[in-house]
């Protein structure tokens, strides 16, 4: 991103961002390209950060699959295999944290301030964002499929199944990532982000089918992990990956079709805070 680029200032009183005079689609993702390349390079510079985002879920699954596996009883089905889609739909879920947390962080810094005096779009600085931890939850999830194959995972319908099961994951962690970022933006604490995102995702991910069948629950938590979007989320990765077992899936919408729950979900997501993020970001940075 040039420097020498002409650009002008919106915003009363020469306020706002600076922005190039010629705003072109190619401008703009160029602009992107930059900052994704940017928050990358702080991760290198922050290895501890990208090193809790690999141990976690190495972590989950060899203590639910070693020891607590045996004693997780699962209706046709191998536990292990049943238990990787939920460590992968908890894995995105929280390392979709890191998008709310880093956009606090960049806020509190004043690094943003140093953006509004470049000549690029305001809004690269959040598709970067989220552009970047999306390769993070990535680089997490090749982590966590390899471990899995080391303690017996497999998937069970073909490649392009497979290939269906990872993208619908990551589709839905870059979408979530929108949520935390306007979290982020509206917050501004990054204490505060971590402790209510554990707060919140935490229940989420725990009264759901991610780590025992949704049928054992007690009633009103049976209910409650039939229509939480994570089961939604986990039981397409099951069914993408092939990984469901015998048990028939409950019958609610969320559990008979989760891969549309989970791409309408994840549409609906974008549509909706995208442009939210974007106009919140504007006026908090405009100021």
């Amino acid at each position: 991103m040039s420097t020498s680029t002409a650009y002008r200032t919106e915003g009363a009183g020469g306020t706002g961002w600076a922005r190039p005079t010629t705003a072109t689609i190619g401008t703009w993702a160029s602009d992107v390209r930059t900052v994704t390349w940017r928050n990358l390079i702080k991760f290198r510079r922050n290895p501890e950060m990208l090193l809790f985002a690999v141990l976690q879920p190495i972590m989950f699954v060899l203590l639910f699959s070693q020891v607590y596996g045996g004693s997780i009883e699962i209706d046709g089905g191998n536990y292990t295999e049943y238990l990787m889609a939920g460590i992968f739909g908890q894995t995105v879920l929280f390392g979709s944290t890191f998008s709310g947390y880093q956009m606090a962080q960049d806020l509190k810094e004043g690094m943003i301030d140093r953006f509004r005096t470049l000549p690029m779009h305001d809004s690269a600085v959040l598709f970067g964002r989220t552009n970047a931890d999306l390769v993070l939850n990535a680089i997490s999830m090749v982590i966590m499929m390899l471990t899995g194959f080391l303690v017996g995972w497999r998937f069970r319908e073909g490649v392009l199944a497979f290939l269906a099961g990872v993208a619908i994951l990551l589709l839905f962690s870059y979408a979530f990532s929108w949520v935390m970022t306007l979290l982020g933006i509206v917050v501004r604490t990054p204490e505060v982000i971590n402790n209510a995102s554990f707060m919140v995702l935490f229940p989420l991910t725990f009264i759901s089918n991610a780590f025992v069948q949704a049928s054992r629950l007690p009633g009103p938590l049976e209910f409650i992990a039939n229509w939480n979007p994570v089961s939604a989320l986990v039981q397409a990765a099951r069914e993408l990956f092939g990984n469901t077992g015998a048990a028939p899936p409950a019958d609610t919408f969320p559990m008979q079709y989760p891969v549309v729950t989970v791409l309408v979900g994840s549409a609906v997501m974008l549509l909706v805070f995208v442009p939210l993020t974007v106009a919140r970001f504007r006026k908090v940075s405009s100021r």
